[in-house]
């Protein structure tokens, strides 16, 4: 979202605007097999984790955002793709996979794709566990529903990655639904709204309060900026999430 997708200046870019770290991306999907992706090559890999320690910028996770628009329900090739995510995983050290469960398979809209799922985020949680990680899964329900979903998978390879956005979206109160989801739960958050305006400007997130229940639930872990940036200036990344990092620290780091 930084406009760096496989980049090696994402780790410049990311110690300019002060964030802490990256979400890496695995690359774009399409029609292919599998992502199309630099980092099955360990020269390359090695390339990226020298300029992440001389930058001073850790990696949260790897992305799997090819699923936004492609579904991880029906594609026959998606134990590859999650196989590639997890050596790439292993490779560079990294922990968490985030899988968004984009359109193709909302669990709300399809709720026919469920069985489909859920047996391949067990498939998905087993391969992560061999290297001792987890798969972030989004979704479209709400913390009750996704709390049932990780019951149902009974994978302890599979958590959520809890969108903030989303919540808003279906006019959910973010603390609460921390609360339901519960720190053991969560493998990572996205922290952001859609765009329209910075974080701090933003009456949807109250970051204070939100602080207060994580910090009451006992959560700590990656709070990523994927979105909420001002629509007046939409491609100034450097005004959008410079902005929203120092705010967000402000809140979370004092």
């Amino acid at each position: 979202m930084i406009l760096k997708r496989q980049k090696l200046s994402a780790f410049a870019l990311a110690n300019e605007i002060n964030a802490d770290g990256i979400e890496l991306d695995m690359g774009g999907l399409g029609d292919r097999d599998t992502f199309d992706s630099k980092l099955g090559d360990p020269a390359v890999r090695e390339e990226f984790l020298a300029e992440a320690k001389k930058q001073g910028v850790g990696i949260s996770s790897i992305a799997m955002s090819g699923f936004y628009a492609q579904s991880f329900a029906e594609r026959p090739t998606v134990p590859q793709m999650v196989q590639d995510t997890v050596d790439t995983m292993k490779g560079m050290g990294v922990k968490v996979a985030y899988l968004p469960l984009g359109v193709p398979s909302d669990l709300v809209k399809h709720p026919e794709l469920r069985p489909a799922i859920v047996e391949r985020l067990r498939m998905a949680g087993t391969k992560a566990q061999e290297i001792g990680g987890v798969i972030a899964v989004e979704t479209a329900l709400d913390a009750a529903g996704e709390v049932e979903l990780l019951k149902e998978v009974d994978s302890p390879g599979v958590k959520i990655c809890f969108n903030f956005a989303n919540a808003i979206k279906n006019g959910k109160d973010i603390p609460s639904e921390l609360e339901t989801l519960g720190a053991s739960n969560i493998a990572e958050i996205h922290c952001s709204n859609t765009d329209g305006e910075l974080i701090e400007n933003d009456p949807a997130l109250d970051m204070p309060s939100i602080k207060k229940t994580l910090d009451k639930i006992g959560w700590s872990g990656w709070l990523i900026i994927e979105r909420s940036r001002d629509t007046d200036d939409v491609h100034n990344v450097r005004a959008n999430y410079g902005g929203n990092v120092a705010y967000m620290k402000s809140v979370f780091q004092r």
